[in-house]
């Protein structure tokens, strides 16, 4: 009689990948709680908690390096709950202010787009830089950052140093910008909303709007938000023109795909059901709101960490032409942004 052995699971590596995974978000929660700390000291409150987040992150990863065991976990709370907290900040968004600005944000949005791709190509020729590089950071500084570079990265071919290298320049210039944008905030001649509209309409990632516009509110957050995911959702129709050229040039592979954003549908939806009223009172109740907003911040400042991890300053003296190139453009965008808020 034969007696076969039971068939092992490979727990080992179950239990790694559960350890890395669990381990990541715990360290974006700890970094997060030590940012919220010191948003709260007297002297370095004025950066708040998502900035410090960011900066915690940041040196962390030129003292010590990627903590590649926990990568898994990072890269969840970076990617998928920054979506999550972007969605729940859909209920402080009142949908009249949709219909009032939506448009008209959007029409801006395009302005941003063409205005980052052609001045970057322009001053990358001018300096010749790298152009296939300098594409790619001209299309994250116009839609999202570094997922804006990583979708159409495929579809452009690019190298994946290229796209590594583009992603961290994003990063790092991007969170410059954000904190000058928080610092400036105080003194500039603009209203609340109108700030959040300048930081929704010309900074790189939703992370780094997120960041800037905190501080001038949760209505600012809101319309901010708002006028960002207007160009993340302008990567589609940016993606197909590029496929479309991609094609007549003979240079792009068939079956390439898009990814839709679905959490902008998500945004959208709980902004509707946040502006439902019954009997003159908002369905969900305005202390429940808050405090939902207030969870959303402490994971928006978990995602941060992400984003401040992915910040390697090494990496950036290899492709000085197109980070430069990148900065002017940016200058550039934020005071035509500024005269357009």
């Amino acid at each position: 009689m034969t007696h076969h052995e039971p068939q092992r699971t490979p727990q080992p590596e179950f239990r790694n990948k559960a350890l890395s995974w669990a381990g990541g978000i715990g360290f974006t929660f700890i970094i997060a709680l030590m940012g919220y700390g010191l948003s709260y000291i007297p002297g370095l409150n004025i950066l708040g908690q998502l900035a410090w987040a960011i900066l915690i992150a940041a040196v962390f990863r030129q003292v010590w390096g990627y903590p590649e065991a926990l990568r898994a976990g990072i890269q969840f709370t970076a990617k998928k709950l920054l979506r999550l907290a972007i969605i729940l900040y859909g209920l402080k968004l009142n949908i009249a202010i949709v219909f009032s600005q939506g448009l008209g944000l959007l029409l801006r949005d395009v302005v941003t787009v063409v205005f980052a791709i052609l001045v970057t190509m322009l001053l990358a020729k001018w300096l010749k830089a790298d152009g296939s590089l300098s594409l790619l950071l001209g299309i994250g500084t116009g839609v999202c950052g570094a997922a804006a570079i990583a979708a159409v990265s495929p579809i452009l071919k690019a190298k994946d140093e290229d796209t590594a290298l583009g992603a961290g320049i994003i990063a790092f210039i991007g969170t410059v910008f954000a904190v000058v944008y928080t610092l400036l905030q105080p003194f500039l001649p603009l209203t609340d909303t109108q700030y959040g509209i300048w930081s929704g309409i010309s900074l790189h990632e939703l992370a780094h709007v997120a960041l800037a516009a905190a501080p001038a509110g949760e209505d600012a957050l809101a319309v901010s938000l708002l006028a960002k995911l207007g160009r993340v959702f302008l990567l589609i129709p940016l993606s197909l023109i590029l496929m479309y050229w991609m094609r007549r040039t003979g240079r792009v592979e068939k079956g390439s795909k898009l990814e839709f954003p679905w959490f902008l549908l998500g945004f959208i939806a709980l902004s509707l059901l946040g502006s439902v009223e019954w009997g003159g009172q908002g369905i969900i109740p305005d202390g429940l709101k808050s405090s939902i907003a207030k969870s959303a911040s402490f994971i928006l400042a978990m995602a941060m960490v992400g984003l401040g991890l992915n910040i390697h300053l090494q990496s950036l003296r290899k492709a000085w032409r197109p980070l430069l190139a990148m900065t002017i453009t940016s200058v550039l965008l934020a005071l035509l942004t500024f005269w357009m808020s």
